[in-house]
């Protein structure tokens, strides 16, 4: 079954009203190693809602807020759903997250892609997430991969193909990073980040990721995300969290729990408020993250 761009493009999504707590927020930013040192004076705003000035809220909680769960897996997408990749997730934060609130996730399927035949198509999945009063907090863009879809264009009579989304730029090959971070990985950080409401088995089960062709459990591909984002807090604003407004990657490969993050940060010049990053696994020397873009207050 092949997909039907019309049928997609209309596709209704029901808003999705959620309440996260403080223990959700704690917990978003435990998942993702902050705490790891308890003497981290800068961690523990993001853990522990004693600290002064009261609990801070990590802005890449928003990728969990609001999820439509995996849709794309129900027979009459047509999607060829055991190829779909996640190959790029971009973010726009509009005002800080609260500690605790009431959401609502207004999702919708902003465009498709035909790269032909044997090349696979790209969709974008757009969600909202304003609060329950309306305010818009974050506005996500999510890039998946149809490995299994191109070439659908010219079937049917023909259908249309979207324009892609602008490319991210690839980080700069002739200087060395100004800024560079190291974190380490937990090796329970997915049975963590998998409370988030990712309970994708690949992440949890020995049997399931080796049926995969991996040798063990992959972490998240958002928890590396949140990773990144926390790094060029840490590195770049101060650990503050009101000052990331956009936040842009590539996922090029996966990581295990348990291995070494290394996020490498470049300033853009003339662009003081913007930068470029990748992060590569340590232990592999393997680039996991690429074309990242970066927007600061």
């Amino acid at each position: 079954m092949a997909i039907d761009y019309q049928h997609l493009k209309q596709r209704p999504f029901a808003p999705v009203r959620q309440h996260y707590s403080e223990r959700d927020t704690m917990l978003y930013a435990l998942s993702l190693g902050l705490g790891n040192d308890p003497l981290d004076a800068a961690a523990l705003p993001f853990v522990y809602e004693g600290a002064q000035g009261g609990l801070r809220t990590l802005p890449t909680l928003a990728v969990v807020l609001g999820f439509p769960g995996f849709w794309a897996k129900e027979p009459d997408t047509g999607i060829d759903w055991v190829k779909l990749l996640h190959g790029e997730q971009r973010m726009r934060i509009h005002r800080p997250l609260p500690a605790s609130a009431d959401i609502v996730g207004l999702n919708r399927i902003e465009r498709i892609t035909d790269k032909g035949a044997g090349k696979g198509a790209i969709m974008v999945n757009e969600r909202r997430v304003e609060t329950s009063g309306g305010e818009l907090l974050a506005t996500l863009q999510q890039v998946v991969f149809l490995r299994g879809d191109g070439g659908y264009s010219q079937l049917n009579g023909g259908q249309p193909s979207d324009e892609p989304l602008p490319a991210l730029q690839p980080t700069p090959e002739d200087r060395a990073p100004d800024f560079t971070d190291t974190q380490a990985i937990r090796p329970e950080a997915a049975l963590l980040y998998r409370q988030m409401g990712d309970t994708n088995p690949l992440h949890a089960d020995p049997a399931v990721a080796q049926a995969a062709g991996f040798e063990r459990p992959i972490l998240h591909g958002l928890a590396t995300y949140g990773l990144a984002a926390y790094a060029v807090l840490r590195q770049c604003a101060g650990s503050d969290p009101s000052r990331l407004k956009a936040f842009d990657v590539r996922f090029t490969s996966p990581v295990f729990p348990g291995e070494t993050l290394e996020t490498q940060i470049w300033r853009v010049p003339g662009q003081p408020h913007q930068l470029q990053l990748r992060a590569r696994v340590v232990e592999r020397d393997k680039l996991v993250l690429s074309h990242g873009f970066v927007e600061l207050a």
